[in-house]
């Protein structure tokens, strides 16, 4: 679980403190899982003892897959005093909800997440990264045309984020049904109160599987390479885009081979090959590039 803190502390050379929201045997794309899942009450206590010792100011805060309103809530608390310590502070979420399967959406968190997320998390994040689903559930507006998807993104804006990357769709690639899309917009306020937005959008080769931790994957890299490219959207999704390639196409490689011919790899022989991708992630070549829109 919580492959976002092993790709920033250990790779990409952040030094992390971690909080667990859920301690769990594996990931639920698993038939089973047992576990615990963290509450309010004990996010407040490990938050206490990083205040006693004066140890609680942060660059970034990360946050993902959760299970309960309470803890979501919380973390907003404490975001918003860590914020107070450190105005600079970057919030990263990653609005883990549900997604789309055969062109259905489904929640796999509890539904009372939602309110949670969009009335009180969004608010208060620099940086989101939804897939289309989520996008839509924080919106309340369906995505149909990449128009559509502009527009949604606008709303998100309008709701508090700097920077929106609807980091999956079901969108139609201009290169083609094997692409998917995913879409990035930055807007920044400027000194004498005019806004600038960057958008951008990048189509990357489909992978014919189902993986799980790619949306934690994807929102560690974007914080790391949007911290190294502050201004510079494209970049910073071009190598994060880049780098998931190089992870998914090493993975699918790995799975097939050991499931042998024929046979339809499992969720064990579908875990993503992180270690084995420790350079691609570190500094990738970039082999999938931005559009300007």
């Amino acid at each position: 679980m919580h492959w976002e803190i092993r790709i920033l502390s250990c790779v990409l050379g952040f030094e992390v403190d971690t909080v667990n929201s859920v301690q769990f045997s594996n990931h639920t794309g698993y038939a089973h899982w047992k576990g615990q899942v963290l509450n309010s009450d004990e996010l407040h206590e490990l938050y206490d003892g990083l205040k006693l010792n004066e140890v609680n100011r942060y660059d970034y805060v990360l946050t993902g897959y959760t299970r309960d309103t309470s803890f979501l809530a919380m973390v907003v608390d404490i975001v918003q005093e860590l914020k107070q310590q450190n105005s600079n502070l970057v919030y990263v979420c990653d609005p883990v909800m549900g997604d789309k399967w055969n062109g259905e959406g489904s929640m796999y968190v509890p539904k009372d997440l939602l309110p949670v997320y969009r009335d009180k998390v969004v608010p208060v994040a620099d940086i989101i990264t939804p897939n289309q689903f989520e996008a839509e559930l924080l919106t309340g507006r369906k995505i149909h045309t990449e128009k559509d998807a502009l527009e949604v993104m606008d709303m998100l804006h309008a709701m508090g984020p700097e920077t929106v990357v609807i980091t999956s769709s079901d969108l139609q690639a201009p290169l083609g049904n094997d692409y998917l899309i995913a879409l990035g917009s930055h807007r920044k306020t400027k000194a004498d109160g005019t806004k600038m937005t960057q958008r951008i959008r990048m189509e990357s080769p489909k992978v014919d599987a189902v993986f799980v931790g790619t949306g934690d994957l994807f929102a560690a890299m974007l914080l790391a390479w949007t911290h190294k490219h502050p201004n510079n959207l494209k970049v910073a999704c071009e190598k994060t885009v880049s780098a998931m390639q190089h992870v998914l196409q090493r993975t699918i490689k790995s799975a097939k081979a050991q499931a042998g011919e024929g046979n339809k790899p499992n969720s064990a022989q579908l875990e993503l090959r992180m270690v084995q991708s420790k350079k691609d992630i570190e500094n990738p070549e970039i082999i999938v590039k931005a559009t300007v829109l």
